[in-house]
């Protein structure tokens, strides 16, 4: 099996995870989020009591680089653990 590159495949999870929550972000920025939440929970016959808050600059800001660090870090393990398995 080929080696896999640990930083590449952190910065390729780490990108990927962030890109979809900036994603999230901009939905609650243009006000949209709360009905495609809705809609996504009554396709899957829940009922739950959540609320998308206001945007928060501060906040996406702050999704966006911790979903980066997670997925850089499960990224790497996966690479890490991948080359030890399968050296």
């Amino acid at each position: 099996m080929e080696t896999i590159n640990k930083n590449k495949t952190g910065l390729t999870f780490g990108f990927l995870l962030s890109f979809i929550h900036l994603g999230w972000s901009v939905l609650i920025g243009f006000g949209v989020a709360q009905t495609l939440l809705s809609f996504v929970f009554d396709l899957h016959m829940i009922s739950a009591p959540i609320a998308v808050l206001p945007f928060s600059l501060t906040k996406a800001i702050g999704l966006v680089i911790m979903t980066f660090a997670a997925g850089y870090i499960f990224g790497w393990l996966m690479a890490f653990f991948w080359n030890k398995c399968f050296k």
